[in-house]
């Protein structure tokens, strides 16, 4: 009995070997296959994240001057929900980078990652549409009164058209799920903001400015 025991784990040993190898090579190639790729230095996803973390920031500064010495009481609810909303998202940007093993900053120019029949040429297509110049954020910072109200609805407006452009691009590209859905929300966000600010404008007898 126990020399047929023994001839039988003999025999069925080699197979029970072979079938244990080839489940580990089968786990090995799965997680190799499915385990989560990050998006590289040079992708649009960390530029969009990188790009967008510098444009919310000056949004952010946008709203806290109007939040904080604007007159208008609309204006201020409206600034100081853009600037708990942009840094939050800013956060969630950042916390990214870094999950990617990425730096907040990179090597490649501003708005390299939008695809190429979005971006603007020369000068143009490194710079951040929407964004306002020093002299502009001087003006602001130094601006008392109504004039803090009627500089922030200005610049806010082109601020936001600009990021909405930049959300158009990263949307035009990406496949990533995370990207996808809170740039979908910034789009909702700014456009239900831009509505708002017009109606501001209108009220306040403001003139948009160009779009850049």
């Amino acid at each position: 009995m126990e020399t047929n025991r023994s001839e039988r784990v003999r025999r069925w040993l080699p197979v029970a070997l072979v079938a244990v190898v080839t489940l580990a090579l089968g786990y090995g190639l799965g997680a190799l296959q499915f385990r989560p790729t990050h998006p590289s230095d040079s992708s649009a996803e960390a530029g969009f994240a990188r790009d967008m973390s510098t444009h919310h920031a000056q949004a952010v500064e946008l709203g806290m001057i109007a939040y904080q010495r604007g007159t208008d009481q609309e204006v201020k609810v409206l600034a100081g929900d853009i600037a708990t909303t942009q840094q939050a998202q800013i956060g969630i940007m950042q916390t990214w980078l870094k999950d990617w093993g990425l730096g907040p900053t990179g090597d490649t120019p501003h708005m390299s990652w939008m695809p190429a029949d979005m971006r603007g040429t020369g000068a143009e297509g490194s710079r951040m549409p929407g964004m306002a110049s020093s002299a502009e954020m001087n003006a602001i910072r130094n601006a008392s009164g109504p004039d803090v109200d009627k500089l922030f609805v200005q610049y806010m407006l082109r601020h936001h058209l600009g990021g909405i452009h930049m959300i158009d691009g990263v949307l035009k590209v990406t496949k990533d799920p995370e990207i996808r859905e809170l740039a979908e929300q910034m789009h909702r966000n700014q456009s239900g903001e831009i509505s708002t600010l017009t109606s501001i404008m209108k009220r306040l007898n403001v003139t948009p400015l160009p779009s850049q």
